[in-house]
């Protein structure tokens, strides 16, 4: 059985996009956080919840109704659970040193992950709607009308 949680190689997808749930209190925590240590805007975000999210999912094998990771893409590789964290981190100033952790085995690194992805709704809670980002956020953002992941898809 094939890992789908290995990077893998995407195409015609913003670098620097992460693709997170919009309704979990962690995630937006983790939103937030990238925000405030990325003064330049390198990472965009996109809900899964969002039109553009659930295709986006559809081609990382994601189910966005419940979704067992966020990704990143950077230089045409998405990344998931604990290679995206890890991948954000040692982009950030200050933190990029947390990037030796990539030397603890991804299947040990992922159970982890996983424990906390499975029970972050009863840990940390869920929310009703989406991360609405306000006016001095919203540049970092993904415009759902500046890219659309099914026509990048077909090559349009």
């Amino acid at each position: 059985m094939r890992n789908i949680w290995q990077p893998q190689h995407v195409t015609d997808t913003p670098d620097g996009l992460i693709l997170f749930d919009g309704v979990c209190v962690l995630c937006s925590g983790w939103v937030r956080f990238i925000v405030r240590h990325d003064p330049e805007a390198r990472f965009k975000f996109l809900a899964i919840q969002t039109d553009a999210g659930r295709a986006l999912a559809g081609r990382l094998s994601i189910d966005p109704d419940q979704p067992q990771t966020n990704a990143v893409i950077l230089g045409g590789i998405a990344y998931f659970k604990s290679d995206a964290a890890l991948q954000v981190l040692a982009r950030l100033a200050g933190f990029r040193w947390l990037g030796i952790l990539a030397v603890i085995p991804r299947r040990l690194r992922n159970f982890c992950y996983d424990r906390v992805a499975l029970n972050r709704y009863t840990l940390f809670g869920r929310t009703d709607t989406c991360l609405i980002p306000s006016a001095d956020l919203a540049r970092h953002f993904v415009e759902a009308e500046s890219w659309n992941p099914e026509a990048s898809a077909k090559g349009h």
